[in-house]
This record gives C-alpha cells, structure tokens and sequence, in this order.
C-alpha cells in the first residue's frame, strides 16, 4: 500500500510527463477497441444481411457471384432466368414461399429491385426481422415505389415525390424512362443492410417502363405511353434470382441439387448462410490487418511510456538515493518502478475507454449513415476485456526493464541504510 502511494505521489510530481503517457496510451487503446468493435459489429451486421431465406436462386455463375448482385447489389448477373423455371420452383411441393428480384435499373446512383409484394411479406435481415416502414406503405399502383431509407435521406425524397428510373446502372444515365414517372408511396425503416440504398418497385411496372424497349434501346416511333402500358398484360418474362423459403428444412439439399441439376435452364442454387461464410473469408484479412495495425500502435504507446520512464530515471536518481536512505529495499525500487508502469498502464486504459465511447457517441450518425454499420454503446464483452488484460500484462512487464536499471542503481549506490 505505501508504495502504491509512493508510486501516486511520484507520477504527480511528474504529472506534465505523465499526463502525455496517459494520453498516448488512452488513445492507442481506444484505437484498439474502436477497430475491435466495428470489427465485430461489421461483421454481425454482414452475417444478418440476409436470414430467415433457405436458399436464392439464379443463372447459373458462381456462390459469391450470385450472392454480390441478388442480395447486395454488386456487379451483374450473367443472364436472367426465366418466368417460367421460377413458376416451376415456386409450386414445388416444399416450398412456402418465393421472393423474385428483377435488376438491372437505377435510380441516380441506386440500384432500382423490381419485386413482388411477397419481398415485404417474406425478406428478412438481422434476427429474422421484417422490413417496416418509417413512413407510407407498400406499393400497390403500378407507378406506386418504395425506397430504402437511404435513399431517401440522400436524395431527400418524401412520400408524393416524384422519380425517373434510368435504364442501366450508373450516376449519369443517359437512357431515362422519363415518359413513365414514379410516385413514392413508401420509406423503409433503416436496416444497416443494402436494402437501405435500394429503390423498390412492381415486376409489372418494370415490363411497363420497357415495353417500348429493346436489347437496351427504346424502339423508335413505338413510344408507349403510362396510361397505355398499364393497359397491356405485363407479365414478367424473365427476373434476375429469386429467394426460396421450405416447408421443410430436411428437403432443402434435395430442392438445391434438382435444381442444380436443372437440364431445360442452366440455374444455380445457394445456401445463403454458407455463402456469406465463403464471401467472409475472402475479405476477412482486412479485419485482421486493421487489429494488427492497432496492435501495432498499442505497442508504440507502451514504447513511449518506457522511454519516458527511462529517460527520467538519471533525474530521479536522487529521488531513489532518498527512499534507500530511509530503508528502502533495491527489490522494493524495482517494484517501485513496475507498478508505475502497470499504474500509468491502468489509468490509460481508463482513459481510453472513456475516449472509446465518447468517440462512438459521435461517430455513430456517421458510421451508420455512410458506411452502413451501426455500433451500439454496449458494455466491453469478455474478449475486449481480456485484450485489455493483456495490454495491462505487457505494460507491467515493459516497467520491469526501468525496474530493473533502477534496481542497479540502487545497489550501485550503496547498501540500505536503516533507520
């Protein structure tokens, strides 16, 4: 205990220094646990992108392929699949539901999903949550859309506004189905999935706006007008991927291999799940870059401490001269020294927790707005806890090399003297 004091009473005489390795140690720790725990919540947030669904369905390609442009609107499918092969799914025996996705529009940017009302009925992300609306409601009209919340909060489009879908995808189209305004009937809650960055509308309203359309060019002197395509019969003839959920989860394999093996149309299907896992690990050695990068600076802040504590020690070889003249063991010296590195380690640890959440606190709007990822102000779990056990572990050991100088010194200097 008194030298537990002895230890305070030295770092407040030295406070100036002191307070410079309690900051360059409290931020090193809270760019530790920052990268720890966006890690973790990027991850979870990755993982719950997409649950409740058995299996997605599409052109036959690759898993990840498949999974980039059906879930997280990335890159192109090969070719579409036809209406006809998903009908043939979709009344199988052992399934319970359907979810088909048409791409291949935008909107300013945003990829535009044509779907059916089964999407909100069906499609789940996080712990199997449903899509709820923030404000509005589904479509129901032909020229009815429903968009993501950020869409919304981006291009700052309420209910009642009015959009163009582009043909392609791209933020400066040049083919634009202008002649076929939408209306924004619907704004979905945030999901910190791409759902939010999607702009969701009918199948049938998708065959309005092409049906003047070919190969990707609008057919000259055959315009068609709103009022005269929703006229027509606007069954789809090709989508994109569509989702399957089963009655039975024993009869998914069965269900994935026949359609697998497919002859009359080459399609793939995937367990969604596994997917995920394969797409993760390809892209998991950033996360494990960015912890040994904080790793790395967690180091050079416990080098810092012990340079500062061995530069200082010359000047306070007087201060260790006094303690051995009123009885102070050269052992004692060399604890003396430690525990003001497991001191000064502990108080920066504090200091870096509190900086921690101050940090969440104000970056949380931007994290979940721009990058998609919402990092909760949730207490240290058990692995974070022991991460900071071993940093304490690593800057009591750092103490014991000043300790140990300290330690010849005071033996140099002469034997105790006691009082």
């Amino acid at each position: 205990m008194i030298l537990l004091r002895l230890t305070a009473r030295s770092l407040w005489h030295r406070r100036s220094t002191a307070l410079l390795t309690l900051l360059t140690i409290g931020v090193s720790v809270m760019l530790l646990l920052g990268v720890e725990k966006v890690r973790t919540e990027t991850r979870n947030s990755f993982a719950n992108t997409l649950s409740g669904t058995d299996l997605i369905v599409g052109a036959r390609s690759g898993q990840i392929q498949l999974l980039l442009y059906s879930i997280f609107r990335m890159g192109d499918a090969t070719s579409n699949i036809s209406w006809q092969s998903y009908e043939l799914v979709k009344n199988h025996k052992n399934v319970a539901w359907t979810v088909p996705i048409s791409l291949g529009d935008s909107h300013r940017g945003y990829r535009v999903l044509g779907t059916t009302e089964s999407y909100f009925d069906h499609y789940r992300y996080g712990n199997r949550h449903l899509l709820s609306f923030d404000d509005g409601r589904r479509f129901e009209s032909l020229y009815d859309v429903v968009l993501g919340a950020e869409v919304a909060k981006k291009l700052g489009y309420t209910i009642g506004s009015k959009i163009v879908v582009a043909h392609g995808i791209g933020n400066a189209s040049f083919s634009k189905h202008d002649d076929k305004p939408f209306r924004v009937v619907g704004i979905l809650n945030r999901t910190g999935t791409p759902v939010d960055r999607t702009v969701h509308l009918s199948l049938q309203a998708l065959e309005a706006i092409h049906i003047d359309w070919k190969a990707g060019v609008k057919i000259p002197g055959q315009a068609v007008s709103a009022e005269e395509a929703a006229a027509k019969e606007l069954k789809p003839k090709q989508i994109t991927a569509f989702l399957v959920g089963m009655k039975s989860k024993v009869a998914t394999f069965h269900l994935q291999r026949s359609i697998n093996n497919y002859r009359k149309e080459p399609m793939l299907a995937i367990l969604p799940g596994v997917a995920l896992q394969q797409l993760w690990d390809m892209v998991g050695i950033a996360e494990k870059a960015l912890m040994l990068v904080s790793a790395i600076v967690v180091m050079a802040g416990l080098v810092g401490m012990l340079t500062v504590i061995l530069t200082s020690l010359n000047e306070r070889r007087r201060e260790l001269a006094i303690l051995r003249s009123v009885g102070a063991r050269a052992w004692q010296i060399l604890l003396l020294l430690t525990l003001e590195s497991a001191l000064l380690t502990v108080l920066g640890i504090g200091l870096g927790i509190i900086l921690l959440y101050v940090g969440i606190g104000l970056s949380q709007p931007f994290l979940e707005t721009q990058v998609g990822v919402f990092v909760p102000l949730t207490a240290l779990n058990v692995y974070q806890w022991k991460l900071l056990g071993l940093v304490v572990v690593c800057g009591t050991l750092v103490g014991l090399i000043p300790g140990y100088r300290a330690y010849r010194y005071s033996v140099a200097d002469g034997l105790t003297i006691r009082i």
